[in-house]
């Protein structure tokens, strides 16, 4: 036998193992629709999140529980905590780097159970912009990196940071933050 009739049956056995059982049955199998992340839908998910830095700053002038509910709120809406694993490495985080829980990454925006912690969202900031230097759109997950900029609150000046930041669909079709990653450029 030559291996042209080894792999056929192979195929096929794949094809019929999906529920396939005709050619029509396999045609209709192509044309199944797969959620697709988009561009608009990454500036749109980095414009929801910059609005939200920004609003934790803005509650922490009424209460520090008003800023903790807004970082809560950061939280569940634009990260993907709730559908499995999220990789978080702050910008400013040493003495623990990553961050693996949502409990974690709340204690980074307000401070909390992790001693080197002052609330980097408290700042407060008055703006952010994202500078994105490119984007992967990989079906239902993306990668985007480049700068992005803090506007400060108390001294109007810009702070440049880099990022990379990872983006997938959750069930109903939202973007969530899977990876965060942010460095303060190398000097």
């Amino acid at each position: 036998m030559n291996k042209k009739t080894l792999i056929l049956p192979i195929i096929l056995v794949t094809l019929t193992g999906c529920g396939a059982q005709n050619e029509d049955d396999i045609a209709q199998a192509d044309t199944v629709e797969v959620p697709t992340i988009t561009l608009a839908a990454i500036e749109e998910a980095q414009e929801a999140w910059a609005e939200s830095i920004v609003a934790i700053g803005e509650a922490s002038t009424q209460s520090e529980e008003a800023a903790e509910e807004q970082a809560k709120e950061t939280l569940d809406t634009l990260y993907a905590f709730d559908e499995g694993t999220v990789l978080f490495k702050p910008t400013k985080a040493a003495e623990i780097p990553f961050r693996s829980t949502k409990e974690e990454a709340l204690s980074y925006f307000v401070g909390g159970d992790i001693e080197e912690d002052s609330g980097f969202a408290l700042e407060p900031w008055t703006n952010v912009r994202f500078d994105n230097h490119d984007t992967i759109l990989n079906g239902d997950t993306a990668l985007s990196s480049g700068n992005y900029y803090f506007t400060s609150g108390e001294t109007g000046e810009e702070v440049k940071v880099e990022y990379t930041f990872g983006y997938m669909l959750d069930e109903g079709g939202n973007v969530r933050i899977q990876l965060q990653h942010s460095s303060v450029p190398f000097r």
